[in-house]
């Protein structure tokens, strides 16, 4: 069987296309033409059903520590011993456990209870700018929107916002391919909000509320709980992950409302779209492109060999789009109706399916529901300027819109 190193396979690189729609049209071109695709890390799985059922396949596992180690983060570092606590990289027991304990806190009911805080937010947000009638939503609606919604569910004073926001931008650069370049801002963000996590932590065993902190103190199975480095670990993972993803998509939500104007009348007209246009949004633009996987042996990809060890890339931006699988998948459309056996694949799948999912849903129903009840028209005011080369969330830095 020919390797997939050997073969003459579509390349894909950093900063190959700047745009979404750019990388639409390539993934489009090569998955008329191959079967894979070829990254700088390794083989890249372009298509739906490739992506579906890698991400079952035993074969491969999560990044681990490997990203960590290539991006420059000194091993027994305060970011080192962060990241390996965090379940995106964390597999087999430790994972199982820590996901248990932690899915016991972070229920369907805690989610739900956020419907309030998170519309009011949106609403605030929108009141400051919508008589202008027109404003960069990035700085006015995207970036302030996540972190006060953060802040409520982990039982957070609204007085710390600021403070949360700033450690969440710096934490995040840890995700970076060359994140040790900025170890000393990592550290420093990191070390604040652990003693400051010190402080709340103490102050909910005393006296627990009804927040995600105390019941994450409070979680337990056959006696087994989280430890203090735990709990900071993961207050920092849902502070980091739910504030960076939340933000970008919804940058890149109005984006492409802003790009189909029939799209933003239809959901005027018809309100009861919303939930489907946020599934339908997410399909279209996602800020989670790609899911890193790494071949604990070797294994069949597209019709080629994948050597143990490779760092496999399942392309989920790319099988979100497989027509193959979804007729129309290149039109953005909200009125869809899914075919039996489709997946959404923007929160990964498996074992590592992204656990804060529905939160991320409940926000974005929320934006969307309160930005399309109360904005006529939306349309781009000026150049959208994208993330940097490097970023791993896609999304946008600037984004002017105007309406009305």
């Amino acid at each position: 069987m020919t390797t997939y190193a050997d073969a003459e396979l579509p390349q894909f690189f950093p900063g190959t296309v700047n745009t979404a729609a750019g990388a639409r049209a390539l993934f489009a071109d090569a998955r008329a033409s191959a079967t894979l695709g070829r990254g700088a890390f390794g083989p890249i799985a372009i298509h739906h059903h490739d992506v579906i059922e890698l991400l079952r396949d035993k074969r491969l596992r999560g990044p681990g520590m490997d990203f960590a180690r290539l991006s420059g983060i000194p091993e027994g570092s305060r970011a080192w011993k962060r990241q390996e606590q965090i379940l995106l990289f964390m597999e087999g027991d430790d994972h199982h456990r820590l996901r248990r304990l932690v899915s016991k806190a972070f229920t369907p009911r805690a989610v739900e209870s956020l419907r309030p805080t998170t519309r009011a937010t949106i609403a605030g947000l929108l009141d400051a700018v919508i008589d202008a009638g027109a404003c960069d939503a990035v700085p006015a609606l995207c970036e302030p929107f996540p972190i006060p919604v953060i802040c409520a569910l982990v039982g957070i004073e609204p007085d710390r916002v600021a403070d949360m926001s700033r450690w969440a931008t710096s934490i995040l650069l840890s995700l970076r391919l060359d994140a040790g370049a900025y170890l000393a801002e990592i550290e420093q963000a990191q070390a604040e909000l652990d003693e400051y996590l010190d402080g709340l932590i103490d102050e909910r065993r005393a006296s627990p509320r009804d927040d995600l902190l105390s019941n994450l103190i409070l979680a337990e199975e056959a006696g087994d709980r989280l430890s203090r480095s735990e709990l900071q670990s993961v207050v920092a993972m849902m502070l980091v992950a739910g504030t960076d993803t939340t933000r970008n998509q919804l940058s890149n939500m109005i984006h492409t409302f802003a790009e189909h104007p029939d799209q933003w009348a239809l959901l005027r007209e018809r309100p009861e779209f919303v939930p489907n246009a946020v599934e339908e949004a997410i399909r279209w633009e996602p800020a989670t492109e790609a899911l890193p996987r790494v071949a604990s042996e070797s294994l069949e990809i597209g019709g080629y060999q994948v050597d143990a060890s490779s760092i496999v890339v399942l392309m989920s931006m790319s099988a979100n789009h497989d027509t193959a699988v979804m007729a129309d998948a290149d039109v953005f459309d909200i009125a869809r109706e899914t075919p039996a056996g489709w997946h959404l694949l923007t929160f990964g799948g498996g074992i590592h399916y992204c656990l804060g999912a529905s939160l991320a849903r409940l926000e974005l129903t929320e934006a969307l529901a309160e930005l399309s009840s109360r904005l006529p028209t939306l349309r781009l005011a000026g150049d959208a300027v994208t993330n940097p080369p490097g970023s791993v969330i896609a999304g946008y830095t600037t984004l002017p819109i105007a309406w009305g």
